[in-house]
């Protein structure tokens, strides 16, 4: 059971009264029964037979008779059973009535005290939900612990929005710093196989460049997404079928399956989400093309989208040789594969299955991978339903 720090203080003030409340009760106990033992004492010096006792017929006339010290004795103990006992009851009945007052009190004091802790709460959910790092708590209470708190955590907030204000320039320049040098170079290279004068040497180095180009352009495409992807901040956010988006995949890898003879099904039903259609897209994108290239000759694919549990989820399965589960953690981190440290240039650069992980936790959502008995896996991919 998860108690708010709220509750805790009230359950604190509460105890704390009912405790002093207890004691001070068993105090005056302790004095009321000292008062009445010196009364019992002094009747047991009297002697055996009290004269001149006064009772009080129910005609109301007072007759004043002897009595023994017995008697006496005995009305006196029942009469202290009989104060103590009332006392006790009393006395708890108003320890009862303050120690509830006193917690009504104490929450709603401690709501008081604790509400700028609230708003540091409220304004950290929304920048972890809505991606705005532009929320600020900007309390303007009397200075105390809480106000520092609030102020600390308006300037990360602050440092925050800078750092990936500077990455996501980074990213930018990067993009295109490293893509400009790799394009001109694909261009010499098809320039100088086109050329007449260009012998079988020349051309099949010619082609291993190429080759060797596209691999570096497909790494550094792959790198830059991961790096897109990994931001918690979407700032292209709308919605988004998951049913669409795998459809339009689908059509496109069409020409790498029919290569592998490779069979696509599809069970597109609507799965709407929000977020960034581009790394959506991309992620779907991944999955599909994993389950092509790491594939049987003539095997099968099944991509199946759908709303499960009030989420949006991507289904995309293969056949293939079996996957051990202990396996599966190491083709999620970047530049591996299974059973190996580093991946084949012929089947992508291992940034893949990174990318659709880092996109769908920056989507709120999971991803999972599961082997199949018949060999292959199922990659699951659940993202908030919009």
């Amino acid at each position: 059971m998860k108690w708010s720090i709220r509750l805790r203080f009230t359950l604190l003030y509460s105890g704390i009264f009912f405790v002093t409340g207890l004691l001070l009760v068993g105090i005056s106990y302790v004095i009321v029964v000292g008062i009445l033992d010196d009364t019992r004492v002094r009747l047991q010096a009297a002697p055996e037979f009290v004269p001149n006792h006064a009772i009080l017929e129910p005609s109301g006339r007072v007759v004043m008779v002897t009595v023994s010290r017995r008697d006496v004795l005995n009305a006196q103990q029942n009469y202290e059973q009989a104060t103590m006992n009332r006392f006790l009851l009393q006395t708890g009945l108003v320890v009862t009535l303050l120690g509830t007052l006193a917690t009504t009190a104490g929450w709603v004091m401690s709501g008081r005290v604790l509400k700028p802790l609230y708003q540091v709460t409220d304004t950290a959910r929304r920048v972890a939900h809505g991606h705005n790092l532009n929320e600020r708590i900007s309390y303007t209470g009397s200075h105390h612990d809480v106000k520092d708190l609030a102020d600390t955590f308006d300037m990360m907030l602050a440092r925050l929005a800078h750092a990936f204000d500077v990455q996501k320039r980074f990213v930018a320049n990067a993009s295109h710093e490293l893509r400009t040098p790799l394009t001109i170079n694909r261009t010499l290279v098809e320039v100088a196989l086109r050329r007449p004068d260009a012998t079988p040497d020349a051309q099949r180095l010619g082609e291993s460049l190429l080759v060797v180009n596209t691999r570096h352009e497909r790494l550094i495409d792959g790198l830059l997404a991961l790096a897109e992807s990994d931001r918690p901040v979407l700032e292209r956010r709308q919605s988004v079928d998951l049913a669409e988006v795998a459809s339009h995949v689908v059509d496109q890898a069409g020409e790498e399956s029919d290569a592998g003879a490779i069979v696509v099904h599809r069970t597109l039903a609507s799965a709407p989400t929000t977020g960034d259609p581009i790394l959506l897209e991309r992620l779907v994108q991944n999955l599909v093309e994993n389950a092509i290239r790491h594939n049987l000759q003539g095997g099968e694919v099944w991509v199946t989208t759908r709303v499960s549990d009030g989420e949006a989820e991507l289904s995309v399965a293969n056949t293939g040789p079996t996957v051990p589960a202990y396996d599966l953690e190491a083709i999620f981190e970047p530049f591996r594969r299974l059973r190996t440290d580093r991946v084949r240039s012929d089947r992508g650069t291992g940034l893949g299955l990174s990318i659709v992980r880092a996109t769908a936790q920056a989507h709120q959502g999971t991803v999972v991978a599961d082997p199949r008995e018949e060999g292959g896996l199922t990659m699951t991919v659940r993202l908030p339903s919009s």
